[in-house]
């Protein structure tokens, strides 16, 4: 990958990885990591990418706390792949993740403003 991809590429702000990947299977239903991550930067015409570095220890963390729950299946082109759905766990944490990142970008924007 070259220099000009690198500088091009958006960071996702810091935590906001459990927000996302919890609201793309609240939107979609049940889905497999790379579905996720597609679905993410579809979704933000390009701008977020997830990483898979970032994204399947995120999923591993997120079954551990118990707000997914994930099982084997055949993917769209019949390889075996790992479907994540959301738990009503899950559902209330992102209801928490969104009221947390709402609080914080409003409090951002009141730094940023114009005086």
């Amino acid at each position: 990958m070259g220099r000009a991809d690198e500088q091009s590429r958006t960071e996702i702000p810091p935590g906001t990885l459990y927000m996302l990947i919890l609201k793309s299977l609240a939107r979609l239903g049940p889905m497999h990591g790379y579905g996720i991550a597609q679905y993410i930067q579809q979704i933000s015409d390009e701008v977020l990418q997830v990483e898979e570095g970032s994204l399947y220890p995120a999923l591993q963390r997120m079954l551990i706390k118990g707000w997914v729950q994930a099982e084997w299946g055949q993917s769209d082109n019949n390889r075996r792949a790992r479907y994540y759905r959301l738990t009503p766990l899950g559902k209330k944490q992102l209801g928490a993740e969104i009221s947390e990142f709402e609080k914080v970008t409003q409090a951002i924007m009141r730094v940023i403003q114009p005086a």
